[in-house]
């Protein structure tokens, strides 16, 4: 599993799909807080007929390097500037998930010649008071919580009711938390820690309006953890965005109507 040297950490990644689409520009997925890249694998086996997909573990997280926090959403954005140049590609569509969404911001801004086009998933430019408790809230509880626990708390903030009604959805829910009890590379509460810390910290409010590249913002209208006016603040502040909001879906939209969400994304990367 290859891993490069960027700013100061080892940081892993994985290159999936070999680019089919007419400009044959990469995909970067940049995963949020918690979760490695491993999670786009549901998107991945879509996207990788249609695009060189590259797929990192953002420190503190997966097989990336976990330093001590605290972290930033720049900090974590040169990571992956860094891993560009290393692996030698010049420009990327970048798709950011939540946390995901700050750092591919941040690369946007710090790094524009490196980034063609935007995909932000339940993003935020600043977090208010309530964010901010949120983010201690999950600190708190992967200190305290058992595996299986934290994933559930996660899981309620994520999913929306539609989700915890159906009974299918529902069990897959409680067949994650029990894969989450024995999970092999479980995050450690320090690199949490860093990554809360960059989540809690991310504002890129002012200079949103830097971004001139062609920009999805995406969420869902039941959204508790980055609510709807959060996704419409980030859109509002980069020019000529388009907003997508799915109905009755929370934060885990992606998941909650995958076939859609995989179809949308695939066909407006393969237009910007």
């Amino acid at each position: 599993m290859p891993t490069v040297k960027t700013n100061g950490i080892q940081l892993h990644y994985e290159l999936r799909g070999s680019g089919k689409s007419s400009d044959d520009i990469p995909v970067l997925l940049i995963m949020g807080i918690t979760a490695p890249g491993e999670v786009w694998n549901v998107h991945v086996a879509d996207w990788q007929h249609h695009f060189k997909c590259i797929i990192g573990d953002n420190r503190g997280v997966g097989l990336s390097d976990k330093p001590a926090g605290p972290y930033s959403s720049e900090q974590m954005a040169d990571d992956y500037a860094g891993l560009l140049d290393a692996i030698e590609v010049e420009k990327v569509k970048v798709v950011g998930c939540s946390m995901g969404s700050t750092i591919a911001q941040q690369l946007a801004i710090r790094h524009p010649d490196k980034v063609h086009s935007l995909v932000l998933m339940c993003p935020w430019a600043r977090c208010d008071n309530y964010a901010k408790g949120l983010f201690q809230h999950i600190m708190n509880a992967k200190a305290r919580f058992r595996p299986e626990e934290f994933s559930l708390y996660i899981q309620l903030l994520i999913f929306s009711k539609a989700s915890w009604d159906n009974a299918e959805k529902h069990a897959d829910l409680e067949q994650g938390r029990n894969q989450d009890a024995f999970g092999a590379f479980p995050q450690p509460l320090h690199g949490l820690e860093g990554q809360a810390a960059a989540c809690i910290n991310h504002n890129a409010l002012n200079d949103l309006g830097k971004i001139q590249k062609p920009t999805l913002v995406i969420g869902g209208r039941e959204d508790i953890f980055t609510p709807v006016w959060m996704a419409e603040e980030v859109a509002n502040g980069i020019s000529g965005s388009e907003l997508f909001l799915y109905d009755k879906l929370g934060h885990a939209f992606h998941f909650e109507d995958t076939g859609d969400f995989n179809q949308r994304v695939r066909d407006w990367l393969l237009e910007h």
